[in-house]
């Protein structure tokens, strides 16, 4: 069978199309009513199909890849044909119609590299199907934020199918009848895109994640149909003028960084059509040159997503999103081969492959699986290790940024500190600006609670976003950050939290020692002015990287300051005295607060002391504040929760009250426990103390003593400076003074004999 490709206008018996090695030249064969026609598939070229059919039954990343697919495809081949009708969101029919164009897609590319008819059978019986069903079905009844589709409860989905269904339709309609391909045409595909294009065309050009996925599908439907004026519209927007459509999308939602506004569980979604779709541009639309576009952003955000990454693979749960999303995701291979192809290989590439363990069955997949083997028979492939990143945000990079810092202890485990200092998020942005989290030991030890959300459980709300999303999981108090008289930043308005964003003040991870970063949060509550330092610190007596925290509130008049640490396992010990309540009540009345229960409190003379067990590892919380009112209250989640909608997970606020104020902590990880043997190690962590010398508008100056050790750590407040900037500051009759952002003294203490 010859593939050739894709339909070109009917005068034309001659094209040029530009695949992903050379250009080509083929022979197209018009047709007129009923007479033959050849198309070709739009990520395949013939070439390109012989080399993938050689790793059929090869013990390759590629060869495990198509065997992998080939037992999904042939499984679901098993089942009866199905279009079912309308359901609920992640109900049976939502899920049946994800799972045909799901399985359509590879089997049409199973087709392709087999030869086996079978997968082009099942496609077009499928296909014909719809074709026939379609336009019988009434638009769906569900309504939220979105509109809704003929197949599912919002327009996105149908985005998705077609999208996936159009690759398919590409690679099995060669073998069609001319009648077959009619059909499927004009009763399924151009309804589909006469919806997203006319009937729906604000959600089109929206520059969202729901445009990436518009404009794939209508691009690539587009192509399948030989309509490239569609191509054309996703590429440049309805109107042909780049305020919508592809180039507008990429422009906008991608920072220079290649961050992504919406964070990485959203990024992760957006990747797939993201990457997808610039193949499809890179083959049959050369001239925008898409992997160069905008400084090569496309390279860019695929650096970026990896990079946020902790080192399970898992994605910090920044802004709407799962906490247990990580780089297995579909759309995430299909983004590392991609950028194999495109940008290069580097250790960090091969490591997401091993991790990985498939690649996208896809040219740009084989040239990372011969990489992979290549390398592996050279050597043994390390899992990937991330430098420390700043990720700037915006269009043009001046909306803040997300921090990523890591640090390898004496074992070579790996911490990581996660600070958000960016932009709010669009319509998934949490209220959590100087928020942290957390990470060490395999686990988040600060940890963030994601969406209030439980996806594809259909008696949840039919999987999608529930009211507590907007009632707790956005809110501040939710987060390891500061909330200001029990009130959420910019007081929940979305509108005016994307219209502001975090300062950042400097970000160093060059010395082996102290890695930090510190950003001002300065119109996110009225009138008050926010600065957070976050660092790790390398103590020799110390088996785990330390955090140190320093969260500065500059405000008039008196306000109570919420400090709040979400974590998770079974508290061990405190320094101080605490009530339990045996009568739960409310934390307090709205902005979240509401859904919290009063577990316990206590008062705290000088800094605070909290241990607890998380699986194997201890860890000790020590804080403190300027204020001479300081209060622990722990609580849980679950107040104010008739359907049982949230998780019950703890956590310990420290409560102060006063004008302008200074909170510093620290979090030391330490010890072993194992329930099955019986073990316990060095339950006891080593750092005594924390306390705060002093600060004012120049800087800040805390002391932390160890078992063996005096830390002394000295912190530039001064918007505007940088790294040979003097800094100097009087407290009880002694001077400071340092250069740059931060200084780290550290003394030995003499041991008693």
């Amino acid at each position: 069978m010859t593939f050739v490709a894709i339909f070109v206008p009917y005068t034309s018996n001659k094209i040029n199309i530009v695949l992903l090695y050379k250009e080509v030249s083929y022979t197209h064969t018009s047709f007129d009513g009923d007479k033959e026609m050849t198309t070709q598939p739009i990520l395949l070229a013939e070439t390109e199909i012989a080399r993938l059919r050689n790793e059929v039954g090869r013990q390759s990343l590629m060869g495990k890849t198509i065997e992998e697919n080939r037992k999904k495809v042939d499984a679901f081949m098993r089942l009866p044909l199905d279009v079912p009708g309308h359901g609920e969101a992640g109900g049976y029919e939502h899920n049946r119609h994800k799972q045909n164009y799901t399985h359509m897609n590879l089997a049409g590319h199973l087709f392709l590299i087999t030869q086996e008819q079978k997968y082009a059978q099942f496609v077009k019986d499928l296909l014909a199907i719809y074709a026939e069903k379609y336009l019988t079905f009434n638009y769906h009844l569900q309504k939220n934020t979105n509109p809704t589709g003929r197949l599912f409860h919002q327009i996105l989905n149908e985005h998705c199918w077609l999208m996936f269904s159009s690759l398919a339709y590409s690679c099995v309609a060669s073998t069609m009848t001319e009648t077959e391909r009619t059909a499927v045409v004009e009763q399924l595909f151009e309804p589909m895109l006469q919806m997203f294009t006319v009937k729906y065309s604000h959600d089109f050009d929206r520059i969202h994640n729901h445009g990436i996925w518009a404009v794939a599908a209508v691009g690539i439907c587009g192509l399948a149909i030989n309509k490239r004026e569609y191509l054309e519209m996703s590429v440049y927007g309805l109107d042909n003028n780049n305020t919508g459509g592809f180039l507008a999308q990429i422009s906008q939602l991608f920072a220079p960084s290649g961050y992504y506004m919406e964070g990485p569980y959203y990024h992760r979604y957006a990747v797939h059509p993201l990457c997808l779709f610039a193949e499809v541009v890179h083959r049959h639309m050369s001239e925008v040159d898409i992997f160069n576009y905008k400084d090569g952003v496309i390279g860019n955000t695929v650096q970026a997503l990896l990079s946020t990454a902790y080192p399970n693979g898992e994605f910090p749960a920044l802004n709407d999103a799962s906490r247990t999303m990580a780089i297995t995701d579909t759309g995430v291979q299909i983004a590392v081969s991609l950028y194999s192809k495109h940008y290069g290989l580097n250790d960090n590439i091969l490591g997401m492959a091993k991790i990985q363990d498939a690649v996208w069955m896809h040219p740009c997949g084989l040239v990372l699986s011969n990489a992979y083997e290549k390398a592996t028979a050279e050597h043994e492939i390390s899992l990937p290790f991330w430098p420390g990143v700043e990720l700037n945000e915006g269009p043009d990079g001046r909306s803040g940024a997300q921090g990523f810092i890591r640090m390898q202890d004496k074992t070579g485990d790996v911490s990581q500190l996660v600070m958000n200092y960016g932009q709010h998020g669009m319509g998934h942005g949490h209220f959590d600006t100087l928020g942290i989290t957390f990470y060490n030991r395999g686990q988040e030890v600060l940890r963030e609670y994601g969406f209030c959300r439980w996806v594809n459980a259909e008696p949840k709300f039919g999987g999608r976003y529930l009211e507590e999303n907007k009632s707790f999981a956005r809110q501040t108090i939710a987060h390891n950050a500061i909330t200001i008289d029990e009130q959420c930043q910019n007081g929940f308005d979305v509108e005016r939290a994307d219209s502001v964003h975090g300062l950042p003040h400097f970000f160093k991870v060059e010395s082996s020692e102290i890695k930090g970063m510190s950003a001002f949060a300065n119109d996110h509550y009225p009138n008050t002015g926010m600065q957070r330092s976050v660092f790790m610190l390398n103590i020799e007596e110390l088996e785990s990287p330390l955090l140190l925290d320093l969260y500065r509130i500059q405000a008039t008049g008196v306000h109570q300051y919420d400090y709040a640490h979400n974590y998770d396992g079974q508290i061990v010990c405190t320094n101080f005295n605490y009530q339990s309540f045996s009568e739960l009540s409310p934390l307090g009345e709205d902005f979240g607060y509401q859904h919290l229960w009063k577990v316990a409190s206590g008062k705290a003379q000088e800094a605070a002391m909290v241990t607890w067990l998380q699986n194997h590892a201890y860890h000790t919380w020590l804080g403190t504040s300027s204020n001479n009112h300081n209060a622990i209250i722990f609580t849980r989640t679950g107040a104010n929760d008739p359907n049982f909608n949230l998780r019950s997970e703890p956590a310990f606020i420290l409560r102060s009250e006063g004008e302008s104020t200074l909170f510093a902590s620290v979090l030391e990880t330490h010890g072993y426990f194992n329930e099955e043997f019986e073990q316990s190690v060095n339950a006891r962590g080593q750092v005594k103390n924390i306390r705060i010398l002093g600060y004012n508008a120049v800087g800040s100056i805390v002391e932390i003593i160890t078992a063996k050790s005096l830390v002394t750590v000295m912190v530039s407040n001064l918007p505007g400076a940088n790294d040979h900037t003097p800094h100097q500051v009087e407290l009880n009759g002694k001077t400071y003074h340092w250069n740059g952002f931060y200084s780290l003294e550290v003394y030995a203490l003499e041991q008693e004999k």
